[in-house]
């Protein structure tokens, strides 16, 4: 990959804030679908770190962040390196991570997706539901993708309807919904 890869040490702690979905033109931009609420703020980042889903820390690979704009709901930027759309397009599917330290902290009741991923999903009565597998950014609302490790795999709305807590630290996420849905 090209820009700065080779010479930065990955953080252990790098926060997924997108993947990469399409080139944008002839000269190597790229759209990135945003995973956080405030994607615009990730232009004030002097680099993003790529990788793919399952990477250990030390697959993922900086780059600069030379542009970057918010258009019909996606970012599109530019990339040290990047020049052309045959190396945006290789980039398809990658996600995009940031160090936690340069990112803002979080209020109360907002969790960087990365946050959720593998945290045990319990119902109200106390019955699993499985593991957070992923999310989906919908219109309507976040979803939360919750895989019971034997192939069946729920897709629960993330409202307060449904999400009665989360504790990070504790690692579960409380939610009013049956087992049998």
């Amino acid at each position: 990959m090209a820009g700065e890869g080779t010479g930065a040490q990955p953080p252990a702690d790098i926060v997924v804030l997108g993947k990469v979905v399409d080139s944008y033109g002839l000269r190597g931009a790229i759209k990135v679908h945003p995973f956080a609420d405030d994607p615009r703020s990730w232009g004030a980042l002097p680099h993003w770190w790529l990788g793919r889903e399952g990477d250990a820390p030390e697959a993922w690979r900086r780059v600069r962040l030379m542009r970057c704009r918010e258009q019909s709901g996606v970012l599109v930027a530019t990339l040290e390196g990047i020049v052309d759309r045959d190396a945006s397009e290789a980039l398809r599917g990658m996600l995009v991570g940031a160090p936690r330290v340069e990112l803002p902290a979080t209020e109360s009741g907002e969790y960087y997706w990365g946050d959720l991923l593998g945290l045990d999903v319990v119902n109200v009565q106390g019955q699993s539901l499985g593991q957070v597998a992923g999310l989906i950014g919908t219109a309507a609302n976040d979803v939360l993708r919750v895989d019971d490790g034997e192939g069946r795999e729920r897709l629960l709305p993330f409202v307060d309807a449904v999400i009665r807590d989360v504790d990070v630290p504790g690692r579960r996420i409380l939610v009013d919904w049956e087992a049998d849905w």
